[in-house]
């Protein structure tokens, strides 16, 4: 064996510490950068070089070590894992974040809700049954009236509003989703260049990983690995990427609550309109399910099926009232009047308004009774306290929304926290570890030293074998 081959053990022992510390330092640089997976150094050895015959000069040490790769110590069933339960996560969260902004909208219970303004009202006509006619307790639940009217407009309104941000920020989650599924196309072309050309794409794949985890966060997307280094990506068993090619999609649908009946909020395929995609999880399926219709299972849109409760309550107020109002006679004699109305073309909510300005135009009294009688002024105080009254359909309204809130919240904790969990076990594999860092930092530079020392051991070998040999005894 050639004394130089020392020379070239040494320095391939040089080479693997050098590029073990690289990679050691590269790992502490990015120790706090999001979705960066550590890396590690693979060697292996060189074997001798076999000789047989006249120069075979029997058993030959190795020929040092060889750099095979930088190997990315990622995982792909635990990043499957935590796209599987971010896509769950993101559909309960939307779900309960929408039903939880419908239940503080209502104030309940409280001074500030519905149900107060309820009892106030009833205490006004309470109180105008004992003054029939007189202008403070006229004027007081006239009052209380237009009070009772205005914060159901603005519940209702609010039901509007927030389905019309509901709708805006589904929108910029589409836009998000185009965005990253194009940029995962191009990083497929990149890395499919990259490893064809023998380079390394550990970064690369960072990048992949996190946008896909994004996208799955969206929609539910699911990854399938290629030969070739690229993946697609399917939204509803639907290509969203392929390869190095990405199919946008769109959301279309109404634009605002009441055209929801005709017109459904829906992600489509832009290549295909008409055609919906088939959401299995992600913050636009649960943007989409809180942004359907209400029905009459009441199982339709949240924010739809609390307007819908908005105009019941509204309708059924209106009902009761007017049906005994109408019977009764205001002071000056007139009688079969109405004291709620609606306004055309506007929600029942909405469009709620009190007929009378003034005493003339409410009914206090019963028929033959005299001008001043509060019978029927009474008999409309006392509706609370009758089965299946408004107060009754304000309840179960409320009481509904909020077990529903608690339902919703209930379940993106526990979604939320397997998305946890699962990131958790991700990052335990992939995430760097400064201690393990500093350890193999440590390892590689003592390693680098002794091949060093080596060398030198070896070239003073040869620097004696050259400039020496033969002198001895001149």
């Amino acid at each position: 064996m050639s004394t130089f081959s020392g020379l070239n053990t040494a320095y391939t022992g040089l080479s693997a510490a050098r590029q073990g510390m690289n990679v050691a330092a590269q790992n502490i640089a990015n120790v706090n950068t999001d979705g960066y997976t550590r890396q590690r150094l693979e060697t292996s050895a060189i074997g001798p070089i076999a000789r047989t015959g006249l120069f075979s000069q029997g058993a030959s040490p190795g020929q040092g070590v060889a750099v095979d790769a930088i190997a990315r110590l990622g995982n792909l069933y635990l990043d499957t894992r935590v796209r599987s339960t971010a896509a769950s996560a993101g559909y309960t969260a939307i779900r309960a974040e929408t039903v939880s902004a419908l239940e503080d909208t209502l104030n309940e219970p409280g001074p500030q809700g519905l149900s107060a303004q309820l009892q106030k009202f009833w205490g006004a006509w309470q109180d105008l049954a004992n003054q029939a006619g007189e202008a403070a307790p006229t004027n007081a639940l006239l009052q209380e009236s237009q009070a009772l009217a205005s914060q159901l407009a603005r519940g209702y309104a609010g039901t509007e509003n927030l389905w019309s941000r509901t709708r805006s920020e589904a929108s910029g989650m589409v836009d998000e989703l185009n965005t990253a599924a194009h940029q995962v196309a191009d990083l497929n072309g990149r890395i499919r260049t990259t490893l064809a050309a023998g380079g390394s794409v550990n970064e690369l794949l960072d990048q992949r990983t996190t946008l896909t985890t994004s996208i799955a966060s969206w929609a539910g997307g699911t990854v399938r690995e290629n030969s070739d280094g690229t993946v697609d990506v399917l939204i509803g068993g639907n290509a969203i990427v392929s390869a190095d090619t990405f199919r946008p999609v769109q959301l279309t649908g109404a634009n605002r609550m009441s055209d929801v009946t005709t017109s459904r909020v829906q992600l489509e395929w832009a290549h295909r309109p008409g055609a919906p995609v088939a959401l299995d999880g992600g913050e636009i399926a649960g943007a989409v399910s809180v942004l359907a219709a209400a029905n009459p299972t009441g199982t339709g849109g949240a924010i739809a099926e609390a307007a819908a409760s908005y105009d019941t309550f509204a309708v059924k107020l209106a009902q009761d009232v007017n049906a005994i109002h109408q019977t009764g006679f205001s002071v000056n004699g007139s009688t079969g009047l109405d004291y709620f109305a609606f306004s055309p073309g506007m929600p029942a909510a909405a469009g709620l308004t009190i007929i009378p300005t003034t005493a003339d135009g409410i009914a206090t009294g019963a028929p033959g009774a005299g001008p001043y009688d509060g019978t029927i002024a009474d008999a409309i105080s006392q509706i609370s306290n009758a089965q299946n009254s408004p107060d009754d359909a304000w309840n179960t309204f409320v009481i509904t929304l909020g077990a529903n809130a608690r339902a919703e919240l209930q379940q993106g904790l526990l979604a939320e926290s397997a998305s946890i969990s699962a990131k958790e076990t991700q990052l335990s594999g992939s995430a760097v570890s400064l201690d393990e860092e500093n350890i193999n930092l440590l390892s590689y530079q003592h390693a680098y030293q002794a091949a060093a020392r080596v060398m030198t051991a070896v070239d003073e070998m040869l620097n004696t074998l050259i400039n020496r040999t033969g002198i001895v005894g001149r």
